[in-house]
């Protein structure tokens, strides 16, 4: 949840010629933002896990910035638990997706993806582990009930993403992975006594689903609290980010919510063969893509 300070709404009022200093406290739930370049990863001693399918294999380095997941994932590999589970959900241009202990029996079309392991992991996100083409992340149940982020025990996606992106995309998945802190700095606005008229002009445009009056009120908003929001600590892509992603692509508008470790270092081909695959109306593969984990080297 944001709090907005009331000196803040005086400034969206007024919007006084001279700035004013004043310190936004505001909660992100799950991930740290914060920008500082960290240190280049030690690859010497990094564990390596082999991903096998019926289309290739998927070779994957595993990041020590993210403990909790490397030994998990290394834990259920050399158990075996991943042996014959499917790749149960495939998306063209976005990702694979994976771990499902109930895929193993599962019968043709049945839906996928909410069985677990039993168990979740703490959220291990930072900046300078994102989704770029070819990485491996924790898949998650939702934000409403899972505000922290936690992983899921086992589950985990591939992206494949689309690319390379030009820097107009990269303003937009900005302006996506920040909508929830806009639309709060906008109903804020719209509560104030200032605001009373167009609140009620746009609740009505809302509830009647009077579309290009309703864009025209959320336009003007938005460049009413631009000031604002340039000023409240949201998130930003960091030069590492942006070159990545106008390279080979990715899928930007994860970054931040989703726990990103490990990084295909061979076969993304056999990734980019899987979501070729025709699916059935949940994203399912009409033919089942078993896999085999195994782990190369550890990290020790």
């Amino acid at each position: 949840m944001y709090f907005l300070h009331s000196k803040v709404i005086n400034i969206l009022i007024k919007m006084k010629k001279k700035p004013l200093l004043f310190l936004f406290a505001l909660l992100f739930s799950g991930a740290n933002f914060a920008q500082n370049k960290q240190n280049a990863e030690d690859t010497s001693h990094t564990a390596l896990v082999l991903i096998s399918t019926r289309y290739g294999n998927i070779k994957i380095r595993l990041s020590n910035q993210t403990p909790l997941h490397r030994d998990n994932f290394l834990k259920l590999a050399q158990k075996g638990f991943y042996d014959s589970l499917l790749f149960h959900r495939i998306i063209a241009g976005f990702m694979i997706q994976g771990g499902d202990p109930a895929s193993k029996h599962a019968k043709q079309f049945a839906v996928l993806g909410d069985n677990d392991i039993g168990y979740t992991i703490p959220a291990e996100i930072t900046p300078n582990l994102f989704h770029k083409r070819g990485m491996l992340c924790a898949a998650r149940d939702g934000d409403d009930v899972n505000p922290q982020h936690a992983s899921s025990g086992c589950q985990f996606y591939i992206t494949q993403g689309r690319g390379p992106l030009s820097d107009n995309d990269l303003k937009l998945y900005e302006y996506r992975i920040n909508k929830k802190l806009r639309t709060h700095l906008k109903d804020s606005l719209l509560q104030t006594a200032e605001y009373k008229a167009t609140n009620e002009k746009y609740q009505h445009y809302k509830s009647n689903k009077i579309t290009d009056s309703l864009l025209m009120v959320e336009k003007k908003l938005d460049e009413k609290i631009n000031p604002v929001y340039i000023l409240t600590p949201h998130y930003a892509f960091t030069p590492e980010q942006i070159q990545a992603y106008k390279k080979v692509g990715g899928t930007p508008h994860l970054d931040g919510s989703y726990t990103v470790f490990g990084e295909v270092l061979q076969g993304m081909e056999t990734v980019d063969k899987i979501t070729e695959l025709n699916t059935d109306s949940h994203d399912r593969p009409l033919e089942d893509i078993r896999m085999k984990v195994v782990v190369l080297r550890n990290y020790q």
